[in-house]
């Protein structure tokens, strides 16, 4: 059997890796390392794959996050309302740009933002939310849009989990995931179902104004150049990443059935048994598994420690899990001056405690996804 990996992005490169290495040595040779060609192709194909008017590329995925807010111009106390159990960087840009996170629950079911919860989060200093895709399912989005529109709200998506994920509206109507609100964001983190050879970003809007300001806000602030109209910042993503996106643009559907099928492979292993629930499919979202992640709850007062017992079982057995996220954003250290840590999120609590993550990429084969759930098992059964 294969050594198990978190991610596999090794045996995942050598399939492509003719198209890869050919892609790599045209940039080298162009030497257009910076806005390339390559760059404008795969803006275009994204948009297209994407549905949407504009995809303004950048460094990250945190990155994308803050130059969606820059262009919306806040100011300083302005309320961003976000769920508290996602990765630290949905939160932490709001916090840079001297904002004030609103952090509300999550279904504890999907792990989305919880829409009731957000009614009630909205005063009047509110102006934007920001729902995560978190693992891989979109967020109930018709429902928080609606919310937007009656009070006026911009909407940015933190779409970096779930690229490639289609939203199905109550009329039929599907989107895909990062298209829905104002603005969407997400990241080419390696690990990421869309990942690059190294870091990098997009946004993406159907607004031309939204699109020229995060253009200019991404590049020093200019529309031309030394010309700087707005503050902005310095944030591309290099030639040689666009050149190997746009190659892995075109399997992502596929890397996506991989995906839910070792999915599909841990639901029927798994679910039969008490102490397991398996991830939720809202039949709004096409899950696309950027994490496989259960939930384990044995009853008893030290299910964190069970959790955690399972995580180091596994690690006895080679097989490598995680934990998004054991300290939800409103209880980190970072955000103590917004006197948030008091906050009563019982649901977000409640999962910080159970969730655990399993091996989830394109190249988990039968013989290692028999092995993994097996030890989920044996370890459960003891």
């Amino acid at each position: 059997m294969r050594p198990i990996q978190m991610v596999d992005t090794q045996t995942q490169y050598q399939k492509i890796k003719t198209e890869v290495d050919k892609a790599v040595l045209q940039v080298m040779e162009s030497s257009a390392f910076i806005n390339g060609k390559p760059v404008q192709d795969f803006c275009s194909n994204l948009s297209a794959y994407m549905g949407v008017k504009h995809t303004i590329p950048c460094a990250n995925g945190t990155d994308a996050l803050q130059i969606a807010m820059m262009a919306l111009d806040l100011q300083p106390g302005d309320e961003v309302i976000t769920p508290s159990f996602t990765y630290i960087a949905t939160t932490e840009v709001i916090a840079l740009l001297r904002l004030k996170p609103v952090f509300v629950e999550v279904d504890p079911k999907t792990f989305c933002m919880d829409p009731a919860a957000l009614e009630k989060a909205i005063t009047p200093k509110t102006k934007a939310i920001v729902p995560v895709h978190l693992y891989g399912h979109v967020a109930p989005m018709e429902e928080i849009m609606k919310i937007a529109e009656k009070h006026k709200l911009w909407v940015i998506e933190d779409n970096a989990q779930a690229i490639g994920s289609n939203y199905t509206f109550s009329d039929g109507k599907t989107q895909k995931a990062g298209s829905i609100g104002h603005i969407g964001c997400t990241s080419f983190y390696p690990s990421k179902n869309l990942g690059a050879f190294g870091d990098g970003g997009a946004i993406f809007t159907n607004d031309d104004a939204l699109a020229d300001r995060m253009k200019m806000v991404a590049n020093h602030g200019q529309s031309r150049r030394y010309y700087h109209d707005v503050v902005g910042c310095n944030s591309r993503l290099d030639t040689i990443q666009a050149a190997i996106l746009d190659i892995k643009l075109k399997h992502l559907d596929e890397y996506i059935g991989a995906r839910r099928s070792a999915a599909d492979f841990y639901d029927n292993a798994l679910s039969g048994h008490s102490v397991v629930t398996t991830p939720f499919r809202a039949s709004y979202s096409r899950h696309v598994f950027h994490q496989y992640t259960i939930l384990l709850d044995n009853g008893k007062p030290d299910v964190a420690a069970f959790r955690d017992g399972l995580n180091t079982f596994l690690a006895g057995h080679k097989i490598p899990s995680m934990i998004y996220y054991p300290v939800p954003g409103h209880k980190q250290k970072m955000f103590e001056q917004f006197n948030v840590a008091s906050q009563l999120l019982p649901v977000t609590d409640w999962l910080t405690e159970r969730v655990i993550s399993l091996p989830m990429h394109t190249e988990l084969d039968e013989e290692q996804l028999t092995f993994i759930s097996s030890k989920v098992l044996e370890y459960l059964n003891n």
